[in-house]
């Protein structure tokens, strides 16, 4: 079955990488069915929403390899939550109440006290004309609430298995704001219901809320889309990611130097039954995604593992690749010699630049001991002819332990931190044929 699924961010705040797991796992539910991807920017808050976070997540969703086939902005579609409004209120679905926030929260917590649940009491229902009227008097403005019907809710969840919901115990939800604004209910089930949304997949703290929205759902079309309610993604000592830790924003991850693929992967497949190994890209990562291997416990971020998975993935890495994460001028300097030569020793692929600059610049000056210096100098006159091959190395090293009786260490690092600048790098075998004869003379001398 081909599944029409959609994503819909707040645009108020940059995205980071536990907001990213349910767009990724739609995508890979639209590429595995053929479905259709849509993005419904959820910007029903007029007031915090920025067309400039909208882009970065456009932006983010592309850099991880999200194309959506359809963008959607719900505040374009007040006129369609309007008429729904007013259907449910002709209805009597929907009523106004009148209290505001502090007498909420003190009904709240007497409830509490009393050790009750903190539901609503449908007190607004009771609410004669007088009462109304005064209330409006006093420049109170109605917010909105669904009355919904108390049963147990149903559904057979794609992640979690068979759910049931007792209504009873859940408050009637908030849908208008006493400013009219929606909040994210109602607009959400009408455009599910006018886009044809098949699926969707989102949060285990959704799942109450699924409840309540099924119930809407049946009333507005008479069916419901499938639920997969994934679990969540945690910091390692288990608190919950917020848009305020910035340190994990995806364009922090992006800025660091990690590969779209592998924040993608990591993001996928950190708290499910798969192994976390390095994909090729998305289309690739559909083929093992299920959604039932997501875990009902709580996955946690944790960076070194997505350091591993990142250095893996670049270690695979092919040379078009490579080239293609660089500009022109820059790409003409890589030869797939060099990117053989060194990439097992990259943890990102920005590292590259480093191998570029000593490859092409050589090091920067190193202090080597007098003995050594001596060593790398008398090194220089048994290099062998070109052209060289990989076997080059092993000739010349061979021949110096024969003329000087350095061997081991003492014979290698110096060479290394002549050619290389560094204590640890790719095999001088491999890099020796990449540097060449004459650089390497001048780079002893």
């Amino acid at each position: 079955m081909k599944h029409t699924v959609r994503f819909a961010p707040s645009p108020t705040g940059n995205i980071h990488i536990g907001n990213v797991r349910p767009a990724l796992m739609n995508w890979l539910v639209a590429l595995k069915t053929g479905g259709t991807f849509i993005l419904r920017y959820d910007d029903t808050d007029l007031e915090r929403s920025r067309t400039e976070y909208a882009e970065a997540i456009a932006a983010d969703l592309k850099w991880l390899g999200i194309t959506p086939h359809r963008i959607e902005k719900q505040s374009d579609r007040f006129g369609l939550y309007d008429t729904v409004a007013e259907r449910l209120k002709k209805m009597g679905r929907l009523y106004p109440c009148y209290e505001t926030p502090e007498e909420l929260d003190r009904r709240r917590k007497r409830l509490r006290a009393r050790g009750l649940p903190p539901v609503y009491d449908r007190s607004a229902l009771d609410l004669s004309d007088e009462q109304i009227a005064a209330f409006e008097s006093e420049g109170r403005s109605a917010h909105w609430r669904f009355k919904l019907e108390i049963e147990n809710i149903n559904w057979h969840d794609h992640i979690r298995g068979d759910i049931e919901i007792d209504l009873g115990s859940v408050s009637d939800p908030v849908l208008i704001r006493a400013d009219g604004t929606y909040l994210y209910t109602l607009p959400s089930v009408v455009d599910d219901i006018d886009m044809g949304i098949s699926m969707v997949i989102r949060g285990e703290d959704h799942v109450t809320n699924t409840a309540v929205q099924i119930q809407i759902f049946n009333l507005l079309s008479g069916k419901s889309p499938e639920f997969a309610h994934h679990n969540l993604l945690t910091s390692m000592t288990g608190e919950g990611l917020s848009k305020r830790l910035g340190s994990l924003s995806i364009q922090s991850l992006r800025e660091k130097g990690y590969e779209g693929i592998s924040v993608a992967t990591f993001a996928v497949l950190v708290g499910t039954s798969e192994a976390i190994a390095p994909s090729g890209d998305l289309e690739e990562l559909a083929k093992i995604f299920e959604l039932t291997k997501v875990s009902k416990s709580p996955a946690k971020f944790d960076e070194t593992e997505l350091l591993s998975l990142n250095t893996r993935q670049v270690h695979q890495m092919t040379y078009v690749s490579a080239c293609a994460h660089l500009e022109n001028h820059i790409a003409a300097e890589l030869s797939e010699e060099l990117w053989v030569a060194v990439r097992g020793n990259l943890e990102k692929f920005s590292d590259i630049h480093v191998w570029l600059k000593i490859v092409n610049e050589g090091p920067d000056e190193i202090d080597l001991e007098s003995s050594d210096r001596e060593f790398v100098i008398q090194a220089a006159e048994y290099l062998p002819s070109a052209p060289w091959d990989a076997n080059t190395w092993k000739t010349w090293t061979n021949t110096l332990k024969e003329k000087t009786g350095r061997k081991g260490k003492s014979l290698f690092m110096p060479l290394r931190l002549a050619l290389t600048g560094k204590s640890h790098g790719p095999e001088l075998a491999a890099l020796l044929p990449v540097i060449g004869l004459d650089k390497t003379r001048a780079l002893l001398s």
